[in-house]
């Protein structure tokens, strides 16, 4: 088949092969994907892009990164290729090509209490997961490059380079230890708000205390000024060091339930309208297989019980 149609028309091969790379994040695992190999798929990569007339992948120190043309291309052919396909059946190949690891994203603590157990069933069944943590808006810089097909984000995208959809509300709790909570006189914190609190270690995970600042505006109605005793980044370690006596600081109550349940922690309030937090499900318009959507699909259902 030529580069491109005698009458003009894109070449559908190239479209699915592009579709394949933008798919799997690189030329190589595009290339297993399609049934291809990696120097064919360059080659018609290059062709598509001089039919285009756009470039649609920059290239990475690992893998590719799809431009935003790229992105708009793929939300256009996804659906109807996919049905296409359904329609008249893939090509036989002598081996399938294996589905390629579903990349995740997203904060450490919520991949590892929430999100990992409910995948266990889909790892069992064969599914592969690349997992990576970190802060929600170095992630969405990422997701937006092509380096991740799903990200959990703890903050709202934004823009129309990504699908974003609201999974859990996750509700923030003051907390301390027994200990350290006894010599709080927990009524003066109800009346008076944060005098109570005064000359308590804070423990944050950030030095600019976003929670526990969160928390100040939200419940007391008063600006924190103060400096963390403890900065951490880890909410897990966070919720050990207050465990441990060294002082207060606001968890989400997913993170901290199992301490709380224990009497381990001491929830130092209970305010009838406790601020919260919305995690969305995120990717790329477009980037789908069928694994990723497992995926998707696994986490959606595990996040009503959250």
């Amino acid at each position: 088949m030529s580069d491109r149609e005698t009458d003009g028309s894109l070449d559908l091969t190239q479209v699915r092969t592009f579709l394949a790379v933008y798919r799997a994040g690189t030329v190589t695992a595009g290339a297993r994907l399609a049934g291809l190999s990696q120097p064919t798929v360059t080659a018609q990569l290059r062709a598509l892009e001089q039919r285009l007339g756009y470039q649609l992948f920059e290239r990475l120190a690992r893998g590719v990164a799809p431009t935003a043309a790229a992105a708009e291309l793929a939300a256009r052919v996804a659906g109807p290729l996919d049905a296409l396909e359904l329609a008249i059946g893939r090509p036989a190949r002598a081996e399938p090509a294996p589905e390629p690891p579903v990349r995740l994203a997203g904060p450490a603590e919520m991949l590892a209490i929430q999100v990992l157990p409910a995948l266990a069933p889909l790892v069992v069944a064969g599914v592969r997961l690349n997992i990576t943590a970190g802060l929600s808006d170095e992630l969405l810089a990422g997701l937006r490059a092509g380096q991740y097909d799903l990200m959990l984000s703890t903050v709202r995208p934004r823009g129309r380079t990504v699908i974003a959809e609201p999974l859990t509300d996750e509700e923030f709790v003051l907390v301390a230890a027994p200990a350290v909570a006894e010599h709080i006189d927990l009524g003066s914190l109800r009346t008076d708000g944060p005098p109570a609190l005064a000359g308590l270690p804070l423990i944050s995970y950030a030095a600019d205390l976003p929670i526990l600042r969160r928390y100040w505006r939200h419940v007391f109605g008063v600006r924190l000024t103060a400096e963390p005793a403890v900065i951490v980044a880890d909410l897990r370690a966070v919720a050990a060091a207050v465990a441990a006596g060294a002082g207060i600081s606001v968890l989400p109550r997913y993170l901290c339930a199992a301490d709380l349940a224990a009497g381990a922690l001491i929830p130092l309030l209970e305010p009838d309208d406790p601020p919260i937090n919305t995690g969305f499900l995120v990717r790329r318009p477009g980037a789908t297989s069928p694994h990723v959507d497992q995926v998707a699909r696994h986490i959606r259902a595990a996040a009503r019980d959250w």
